[in-house]
């Protein structure tokens, strides 16, 4: 079948095997460039199809020629209808993984539950034996929770007060102003149980209670703080809670792998275009004027770059592992830099549906967009039929 994107809102429906291949392979090629990491050799990946965990378990297996499980929660393919992008993204990987002779098994389900982890703690034991990195990449927008069986919602609002500012429809170039009515108790507890640390608690405690973490297994989950222009809606609302539930979740996580010499860490990454900061208002608007600056100062990242810097200048760099005083891994440190803050600052005042064509990267935001799912890669042909069958056995 020809395959094209068909957007709804914020979601693009169809997704194209070829492009999701072009796209892992990409991202291969980057990590090997960049020469082999003297890394974990056992790893893995829970959120391993799409964005950073993508990027972590590529990083892992083509930096640091690990052997790696991913966990996700995708839809497979149906005659005449395409998979998820992260079904494709995995295929491919493990695809190129096999070929290159590494290890690399997933198990496509519900993270959350209690059957899944079991899933993975029976495959590690046949298999690996033991871990040695385990990377939190989880960014699901709901969770039954495994103990009550309640369903939780996350959203996405400010705390104390209505939010107005403005967005960008990223689709059309359109700049209009926004308001978000502020959460209640209900929510913001809601999106700290999805959102927060309970759920790598329960990973991390499930496979040490049968001795499955290697002596100084490291755990890494991913964050983000990002500037004052966001903050009521992301960092000072509902997800910023969430997130700080998160971080302080590695320090209780560090204490408890005290007897394995084990360390748990919040790594903050920089902003990017996934699926799942498109749907926030503000974000798009300022990813675009941030595009501009970062790529105009040559240090624009993508999520691979992102990734393979992690753990090549950070995780693995020889010495201790530099944190913030929070203790957290600062990896949003060129994003975050006081010219690029002050540049972007500037821009959103001028930002207007006439102007952001100029002052911002609208285009290379919406070629980012359409990268997540499989479209816009050079080398594929959008024209000719592909097969949306794509199955792969060792994805359980």
């Amino acid at each position: 079948m020809i395959i094209e994107p068909r957007m709804r809102g914020f979601i693009c429906l169809t997704a194209h095997p070829k492009g999701c291949e072009q796209n892992v392979k990409n991202q291969i090629d980057y990590v090997k460039s960049k020469g082999s990491i003297d890394g974990a050799k056992r790893v893995l990946v829970i959120g391993a199809s799409t964005g950073f965990g993508l990027a972590s378990r590529i990083s892992s297996a083509f930096g640091c020629n690990a052997s790696t499980i991913g966990v996700f929660f995708e839809k497979p393919p149906t005659e005449g209808k395409t998979a998820s992008p992260g079904w494709y993204n995995s295929a491919a990987f493990e695809n190129e993984a096999h070929k290159a002779g590494l290890y690399a098994k997933s198990i496509n389900g519900d993270a959350f539950s209690k059957e899944v982890k079991q899933q993975t703690i029976d495959m590690i034991k046949a298999d690996l034996g033991q871990i040695d990195l385990i990377i939190y990449s989880l960014a699901s927008p709901v969770r039954m929770h495994p103990e009550t069986g309640v369903l939780h919602r996350s959203t996405l609002k400010p705390i104390g007060g209505t939010f107005t500012n403005k967005t960008v429809d990223f689709h059309t170039g359109n700049v209009t102003e926004v308001s978000i009515e502020p959460a209640n108790q209900e929510d913001i507890d809601n999106t700290v149980v999805v959102m927060g640390g309970e759920d790598w608690t329960m990973w991390i405690d499930a496979l040490k209670a049968e001795n499955l973490l290697a002596a100084g297994a490291t755990t890494i989950a991913y964050s983000y703080i990002g500037p004052a222009v966001t903050e009521a809606v992301y960092r000072k609302g509902t997800i910023g809670r969430a997130k700080d539930h998160l971080e302080a979740t590695a320090f209780t996580i560090t204490d408890s792998l005290k007897d394995i010499n084990g360390k748990a860490y919040v790594s903050v990454n920089k902003a990017l275009v996934t699926q799942a900061s498109s749907a926030i208002p503000v974000i798009p608007l300022y990813i675009s004027l941030l595009y501009k600056i970062m790529k105009a100062d040559g240090i624009h990242e993508g999520c691979i770059e992102q990734i393979q810097r992690l753990y090549s200048q950070r995780l693995y760099n020889g010495g201790e592992i530099p944190t913030d005083e929070n203790g957290r891994i600062r990896i949003d440190d060129w994003e975050m830099r006081a010219d690029v803050q002050e540049q972007v600052a500037k821009l959103w005042q001028e930002a207007t549906t006439e102007t952001l064509p100029q002052i911002g990267d609208l285009a290379g935001y919406k070629q980012d967009f359409l990268n997540l799912f499989g479209f816009g890669f050079s080398g594929v042909d959008y024209d000719a039929d592909a097969n949306e069958m794509v199955m792969v056995d060792s994805i359980n």
